[in-house]
């Protein structure tokens, strides 16, 4: 689990994060929704590490990040896996060389047990046979898909994934949640997705938190958001025509 506390961020004298408290469950895929602007992403970082709050704490699984010495941070850092929002993958590498990355960096495996581990990851994800390839030469769903691969080649206890459908068709999507989703509970992992997607939200939202002008102003399940009685949440939600039209059949379904 992660909880992050009274999470306040400023830049340049304007609040993004005007004290963010919730709790990300283990196992299930939690969400970070809201409008663009709204700090998802720059709450995202300060739950990662890669920006300090001005004010807050953030815990994994009860270990205060910002308060822990080097090593117990080291040792926090090394059970995150991230996707971020362009796959960051290193263009002079090859696919195998990517999701090698990590392991290059961080451990001290043979050749023989990295590749092994590359191969199990990349099958995971649905991409064997791909090792040579460089990222110009793979689509943008199958980009992602090796970001997801590299994020878990560690074995993360937590992952992070930063708008992960961005850039990709609805099909291809469906694909990548579906595999977050999968790979969340398979490995039962405490997952953060940042999205402004309703379509992922009603796909893989297990726990939602609402993000509004820097302020957590809902939090629930997918079940409960189309009764939603806030109002900035349901101007972002049905802003959507799909979610329009999931929320007429819920209503008929409920006066049979």
């Amino acid at each position: 689990m992660i909880t992050v506390k009274n999470i306040k961020k400023a830049f340049n004298g304007k609040e993004v994060l005007k004290g963010i408290s919730a709790e990300f469950k283990q196992g299930v895929t939690n969400l970070i929704i809201g409008s663009s602007g709204t700090g998802k992403s720059v709450l995202l970082k300060c739950a990662v590490g890669l920006i300090k709050p001005d004010e807050g704490s953030v815990f994994f699984d009860g270990k205060n990040l910002y308060k822990s010495d080097r090593e117990e941070q080291r040792a926090i850092r090394e059970q995150i896996g991230m996707l971020f929002q362009g796959s960051a993958l290193f263009d002079s590498m090859t696919v195998e060389q990517n999701v090698r990355f990590p392991l290059d960096m961080r451990t001290k495996m043979t050749d023989d047990e990295k590749l092994e581990r590359v191969n199990f990851c990349l099958k995971r994800v649905g991409l064997e046979g791909v090792n040579d390839k460089k990222p110009a030469e793979i689509s943008g769903g199958m980009m992602k898909r090796v970001g997801i691969a590299r994020a878990i080649v560690m074995n993360p206890k937590y992952l992070f994934c930063d708008e992960p459908n961005s850039g990709l068709d609805p099909q291809t999507s469906i694909m990548i949640d579906n595999l977050i989703l999968e790979i969340t509970e398979e490995y039962n992992m405490t997952t953060i997705v940042v999205t402004h997607d309703m379509n992922s939200v009603m796909e893989i939202g297990k726990h939602i938190v609402f993000l509004s002008k820097g302020v957590k102003e809902w939090e629930g399940t997918k079940e409960q958001i189309v009764h939603s009685d806030v109002e900035s949440l349901n101007d972002f939600v049905f802003s959507n025509s799909l979610m329009v039209a999931y929320k007429k059949s819920e209503e008929e379904r409920a006066n049979r």
